[in-house]
């Protein structure tokens, strides 16, 4: 991976160096990654992206052109910079594995150490997590609507560049894409590949048939052909079909017929008549076309017969949900290891923060679905021998009494003392998480549209905690206003 240590906020660097030049560079700090809103107008988020935030963290050094270049800004000073080319990231790291589902306020990652280092890593952070979580969702929901029916992720032409377009593959294979047309994420993260030919080979020869031909003899044991360049049910499908029984004759397998466009519903099911008429019960059928999961569910409610989906500018850019709006949080701060929660208040009662060293708690019924969620203080602890009354951190009178259930907590540790602790799983273990770990959710939370609302509360001693640092907060600030007066 590339050294991404310049990869910052310019804000980032010259607090860094506030904190040298006031004597705070060794405070201790506590840093939450979370999301406030849920894309796509969801029921849950697929986190991702752990593995690149782990490979940043190794990587974290700034080079001497760097240092160079941050000289020649004349902002910092020779000691900042003599701090910087001693630069290592000593804290610790915990984070919850990529695959989960995760849902608002949720720590994803909690980072701890001085505030020098803490400070320094956020903008990386959420660059990383925020994209990635945000693809594997909406592949993830794509997956859903095609019911059974295999994904290819071929978005990298319409990606926000290159980065995007292997990171964003990436991602779409853990939210449960079963390939990529995008040849050097097939390289790196060992995700298979597929593709087949475009509207120009079969233009590029003097008759559709000749080109079918052609890539036939070329490609005889994965041979799917493009049938919408000229005609699809006149000449693209008697074409595909003739090529079909050709190679069946020979003793190789015709693997099937993309359709590119118009009406695929009706042209999915006029394709399999003819195939199945032609003996070629086998053969299977792709659709594309600007897809999303909302044209794959209404298509294949109204009858479709689809057996693949290729899938690609509104999964690769998330077109209808452009951002996951993650932040980094200052959640406690001190010296020694003696912390004390802090809490950022604001007007808008969405960006209160929740204050103090966090964990979250994922509670299971006996039967291993999932029942709630509860943010709570890193030292507390629930017994599944008591029953457990939970309570909308907002809307107090909702509650809940779980009972008979088991817990799991979500964060685990990645790095202590700057050295990584984490095994990281391969890619392809990933996704098999994330499908084991949905299959824990009702239907009702994975809905596409109007998607159950899934609890997430804060423990009593964390509302307690918060609902007392806001008090403090308002007394200060009228006493403080008084004394002005």
């Amino acid at each position: 991976m590339e050294n991404l240590t310049m990869l910052t906020d310019l804000y980032q660097l010259t607090m860094m160096q506030g904190y040298l030049v006031n004597g705070y560079h060794n405070k201790e700090a506590v840093f939450d990654v979370f999301f406030r809103t849920l894309p796509f107008e969801g029921g849950y988020a697929l986190v991702s992206g752990l593995e690149q935030v782990v490979e940043y963290i190794e990587n974290l050094t700034f080079g001497e052109e760097d240092l160079a270049y941050l000289r020649s800004l004349n902002l910092f000073t020779e000691d900042f910079i003599q701090e910087l080319r001693n630069f290592r990231f000593t804290g610790d790291i915990d984070a919850v594995p990529e695959g989960t589902p995760v849902f608002p306020y949720e720590p994803l990652i909690r980072v701890k150490g001085r505030i020098f280092e803490t400070q320094l890593i956020e903008t990386t952070i959420l660059n990383l997590i925020n994209f990635e979580t945000l693809i594997a969702t909406k592949a993830s929901r794509v997956v859903a609507a095609a019911n059974g029916g295999s994904i290819m992720e071929f978005g990298l032409r319409r990606a926000q560049g290159p980065d995007a377009g292997i990171l964003g593959a990436r991602a779409a294979f853990i939210g449960g894409c079963q390939s990529t047309s995008n040849v050097l994420a097939g390289e790196r993260y060992g995700i298979p590949v597929s593709g087949t030919q475009a509207h120009s080979w079969i233009q590029c020869f003097p008759s559709e048939l000749e080109a079918f031909r052609a890539y036939a003899r070329t490609f005889p044991d994965s041979c799917l052909l493009l049938v919408d360049t000229y005609n699809v049910l006149e000449s693209g499908v008697p074409n595909a079909i003739k090529v079909g029984l050709e190679l069946e004759a020979e003793g190789h397998h015709f693997q099937g017929i993309r359709l590119d466009s118009g009406d695929l519903t009706y042209l999915s099911r006029e394709a399999r008549r003819m195939l199945d008429e032609a003996g070629l019960k086998k053969a299977i059928i792709v659709g594309s076309n600007d897809l999303d999961e909302e044209t794959i569910f209404a298509i294949r409610a109204q009858g479709a017969l689809i057996d693949a989906w290729g899938v690609g500018t509104h999964l690769i850019t998330s077109k209808d949900s452009p951002s996951l709006g993650g932040v980094y949080k200052l959640a406690a701060e001190g010296e020694h290891g003696v912390f004390h929660p802090r809490l950022k208040v604001s007007e808008n009662i969405a960006k209160i923060t929740n204050p103090g060293i966090k964990k979250v708690v994922r509670f299971y019924d006996r039967a291993g679905k999932s029942m709630a969620d509860v943010i709570a203080l890193e030292d507390e602890v629930f017994s599944d021998r008591k029953s457990l009354t939970i309570f909308d951190p907002i809307q107090t009178w909702k509650r809940k009494t779980l009972t008979n259930f088991r817990t799991r907590e979500l964060l685990v540790p990645v790095f202590r003392e700057g050295q990584r602790v984490y095994e990281l799983p391969k890619l392809q273990e990933i996704q098999t998480y994330a499908k084991k770990e949905l299959d824990t959710f009702w239907d009702e939370v994975k809905r596409l549209a109007n998607p159950h609302r899934y609890i997430v509360d804060l423990s009593s001693n964390l509302y307690d905690l918060k609902q007392q640092l806001l008090l403090t907060i308002n007394n200060d600030i009228k006493a403080n206003h008084q004394g002005v007066e």
